[in-house]
């Protein structure tokens, strides 16, 4: 919960407008009361380890996220698909580049290096 504090933290001061966080199941209740709390919207993805995906943050990317992923595992998205993911997480974009060129390169694609 220390990390998901953190991330309520730095959304909460504009460094990313979208957060994902992997919970134990048994922090769901938690979880979302903290987000009502401060007024963040989110989504709850299950996963089949029994875990769950928190994504929150502003609207417009949620509904990016929800639209690109869906209740798809994240390990079944495609290139594509990780890409704009990890964009709208404010991961790097040349890391983003490059772990979309190793993951067409796996799919037998072309990618410039």
């Amino acid at each position: 919960m220390n990390v998901f504090h953190h991330l309520i933290y730095e959304y909460k001061k504009g460094v990313r407008s979208m957060m994902l966080c992997t919970l134990t199941s048994d922090m769901e209740e938690k979880a979302r009361k903290k987000l009502d709390k401060n007024g963040i919207n989110y989504k709850i993805q299950r996963l089949k380890n029994g875990n769950i995906n928190v994504f929150f943050g502003k609207d417009e990317c949620l509904l990016v996220a929800n639209k690109i992923c869906g209740d798809k595992p994240l390990n079944l998205l495609t290139p594509e698909q990780d890409f704009i993911l990890g964009i709208l997480l404010g991961y790097s974009v040349s890391e983003q580049c490059s772990r979309y060129c190793k993951k067409e390169r796996k799919a037998n694609v072309i990618c410039l290096t």
